[in-house]
């Protein structure tokens, strides 16, 4: 079987690799930018440290990007856009600045709306210049072919996968996450060791996006519940930042599953946010999920630490259940949809839009229906 394998055409990764911004914009002849990013990040004093490197370049900025954005949002980053005259996008953030930014690009030269793109490869034209900067360890939007975004309308988020949502350059500098506070350190990681897990276990894997995995489940395994407890600790966050592209590599190339389905009801209809329902789902799901393939859920059991000695196949992969799940109340991720203040008379309708995501239904390591999905989210009402 032959298995396409896409990345950006330049990334940098590692301490101090936002220093090569300046000569990406000076090489592809950038004069004007559109930085796109959110408030807390302006008032952080981050977006300081980009204009360093920004030199001569003009910006235009756009800061109103929402915790979880929205089409609306997309479209009126656009029509900023495009009043600005500039002629290249950089996205600065979480998962929400940068799928902003993907969105803008595309629609900069595409025609229509971004719901008519919903879907895998629909848009015909490349977008304008792209450069993405994440300043969380998590959601690999800097890498991947994917975004998401509510439709308000519908009370869903709903996915565009597309070659051209790939940006042109990603520049992964783990100094920019040293400021991220632990809350929001736990639920981009845990939704890194999501990606990691799912993508690992897909039917889509493959030896390439199956080597990336593993590390990134590994470093999470061993580092994540230090990035949360003491963020000062730069070991910790490069280790968390590199577990975050190597996942969002192999999300990127070999998809997501049942977790990441069930969660976008979750996040258009009661709005958690996109990390912490992936956190809160992964235990619950991979529990049902183990028995597609107990080789795959054994090896994640071991990457987490977990001990093979006097135990059959099946024990193991069920203790990388365990294992997440520890984690996850390690670094203090809401366990059940209760806290999330999700309602139980939702359920029907939040597992009849997970299955409207065939895509990823599909790429579950466990075939999975609509009374699973059902039995799944009330199981998550359990104390």
């Amino acid at each position: 079987m032959v298995h396409p394998f896409s990345l950006p055409a330049v990334n940098y990764y590692g301490k101090g690799a936002l220093m090569n911004l300046g000569s990406e914009l000076k090489k592809n002849a950038v004069k004007k930018v559109f930085l796109i990013s959110d408030k807390g990040l302006k008032s952080s004093g981050i977006l300081d440290q980009v204009h360093e490197q920004l030199d001569k370049t003009e910006v235009i900025e756009y800061v109103n990007v929402e915790r979880e954005p929205s089409v609306e949002n997309v479209e009126d980053a656009l029509r900023e856009f495009k009043n600005s005259g500039c002629d290249a996008v950089i996205g600065v953030g979480g998962g929400s600045p940068l799928d902003v930014a993907k969105g803008v690009s595309v629609m900069a030269n595409n025609e229509g709306s971004l719901l008519d793109y919903v879907g895998v490869q629909l848009i015909p034209n490349p977008g304008v210049f792209n450069i993405l900067i994440p300043t969380t360890a998590g959601t690999g939007a800097e890498i991947t072919q994917n975004a998401i975004f509510t439709d308000k309308s519908a009370k869903m988020k709903k996915g565009i996968v597309s070659r051209y949502l790939i940006p042109n350059v990603a520049i992964v500098d783990s100094n920019l996450t040293i400021s991220v506070p632990a809350a929001i350190t736990a639920a981009t990681g845990m939704d890194a060791l999501t990606h990691a897990i799912e993508s690992y276990t897909a039917p889509k894997a493959n030896v390439q996006t199956e080597m990336y995995a593993i590390k990134s489940i590994e470093l999470i395994g061993q580092y994540l519940r230090t990035a949360v407890s003491y963020g000062k600790d730069e070991s910790a966050r490069e280790a968390m930042a590199l577990a975050s592209v190597f996942a969002g590599i192999s999300l990127a190339n070999a998809g997501v599953g049942a977790v990441h389905a069930m969660a976008y009801p979750l996040g258009g209809r009661y709005g958690v946010n996109h990390g912490i329902a992936n956190a809160t789902l992964l235990p619950y799901v991979m529990e049902f999920n183990v028995l597609g393939n107990i080789q795959k859920f054994k090896n994640v059991a071991i990457a987490l630490g977990e001990s093979t000695e006097g135990k059959t196949d099946r024990e193991v992969a069920f203790l990388a259940v365990k294992a997440v799940k520890r984690l996850s109340q390690d670094v203090g991720i809401p366990q059940t949809l209760t806290e999330l203040g999700v309602d139980k008379g939702s359920v029907d309708a939040m597992a009849e839009g997970a299955m409207q995501a065939a895509r990823l239904i599909d790429n579950n390591p466990r075939q999975i229906g609509l009374e699973d999905i059902k039995s799944i989210f009330n199981k998550m009402f359990e104390v």
